[in-house]
């Protein structure tokens, strides 16, 4: 048969198997050919600061990055990175042999799990998860172990005892994201005291998503893992110059660690994209060193955004989980009469002309996040105002 092989394994490594396309990907194509309002994928429709942008250009204009940068990233933002997690949470790493710059989080992501698990060892992380996370696990030859956040109150909490309990002595490495995506939880100082406790207690590695920092509203705090006791030594912070100046496609991002682990995270990573992102690194060094007013106002903004969608949603008769952090609300869309977040979403466009997220695909147990549903809010407010209207008038 033409195109085919000989043999009658399938093409993709089994370890992906399960993956196939993201729901990104098939959401984004619906909403193009629906011409409907992309609230599914997390990417600002507004590009971030001008004099961010300018220092791009200036980078590229100047031939600084054009060719292969340093392996461990550019001196300057290296430098910036260590600025910026000592001046916000006094938390001192030297730019030379503790940060490390990844292709955006993603990267970090995989090449902190690829350098750090071995086939058998199991990963505890907290679901629903990012989906990045699954298949590096996978890629890895791990064994993903979920512990799942259930609503309480009006939002997502994590059960320490289930967490404790999903600990084996197979276990190798806790993956937390906080704050988290999807649910918009923000873990709490008592949460990753007792966090830290039990990966001290297991003696266990933990990798740290943290790219969603610099969006935390109300009350909600980020506290990096890497500040409580005994856990700089065995935690990977993971940050992103994406979600924090709007620039999601430069592609920039950074794990600050001990020398032994950042070593073992490049020793992956240099096989995977060897180097990227060259002019942007020295743009977003320069980003990272904006004054505090414009994280101030970044976050205020994002929270009036929120604000503005929650009750849109509200109105349309969705129930509203509070988002502490990040950029995204669920929803549950029981109240509505409905139960299948996939059949919802995938019908979302002609219904309303807006695009959605399931969040089952989040999940392992599928059943456990079907009723769910996740909107972006990262957009401009006349776009998240006619979304609003949209949902309300087909609902």
């Amino acid at each position: 048969m033409t195109g085919m092989t000989s043999s009658a394994r399938p093409l993709l490594n089994r370890r992906l198997a399960e993956f196939g396309t993201t729901i990104f990907a098939e959401m984004s194509a619906l909403a193009l050919r629906t011409g409907s309002i992309n609230l599914g994928q997390g990417f600002p429709d507004t590009d971030g600061p001008e004099e961010v942008r300018e220092a791009a250009v200036r980078a590229l204009r100047d031939g600084r990055g054009n060719q292969y940068p340093p392996g461990p990233g550019v001196p300057e933002l290296r430098t910036a990175i260590a600025a910026h997690q000592e001046h916000r949470y006094g938390l001192a790493y030297d730019p030379d042999t503790e940060v490390l710059v990844t292709a955006g989080a993603t990267e970090a992501i995989a090449a902190a799990l690829l350098a750090l698990v071995e086939p058998g060892d199991e990963v505890v992380a907290f679901e629903p998860y990012y989906d990045s996370y699954a298949a590096c696990i996978a890629m890895a030859g791990g064994t993903r172990v979920p512990v799942t956040l259930r609503p309480h109150e009006g939002s997502f909490r994590l059960d320490l005892d289930e967490l404790r309990a999903a600990v084996t002595d197979r276990t190798r490495l806790l993956l937390i994201n906080t704050p988290h995506n999807p649910t918009g939880t923000v873990l709490t100082r008592a949460e990753l005291t007792a966090i830290a406790e039990l990966a001290v207690e297991r003696d266990l590695l933990v990798v740290t998503d943290e790219v969603y920092e610099h969006l935390v509203f109300d009350e909600a705090e980020h506290l990096p893992l890497a500040t409580f006791p005994g856990m700089r030594e065995r935690t990977v912070t993971i940050g992103s110059a994406g979600k924090t100046f709007s620039f999601t496609g430069w592609k920039v991002g950074w794990i600050t660690a001990t020398p032994a682990l950042v070593s073992a995270v490049r020793s992956a990573k240099q096989f995977l994209t060897y180097v990227s992102s060259g002019p942007f690194q020295y743009a977003v060094a320069e980003a990272l060193a904006l004054p505090d007013s414009y994280f101030a106002a970044f976050r205020e903004d994002m929270r009036v955004k929120r604000d503005l969608l929650s009750s849109g949603l509200t109105e349309a008769g969705f129930s509203v989980f509070r988002t502490a952090g990040t950029y995204f609300i669920t929803t549950d869309i029981r109240p509505l009469g409905e139960s299948d977040g996939f059949a919802f979403c995938r019908a979302l466009p002609e219904r309303a002309g807006v695009v959605a997220i399931p969040n089952a695909v989040f999940y392992d147990h599928r059943e456990a996040g079907a009723p769910f549903v996740r909107f972006a809010f990262c957009k401009q407010t006349e776009v998240l105002q006619e979304a609003a209207k949209r949902l309300r008038a087909a609902f």
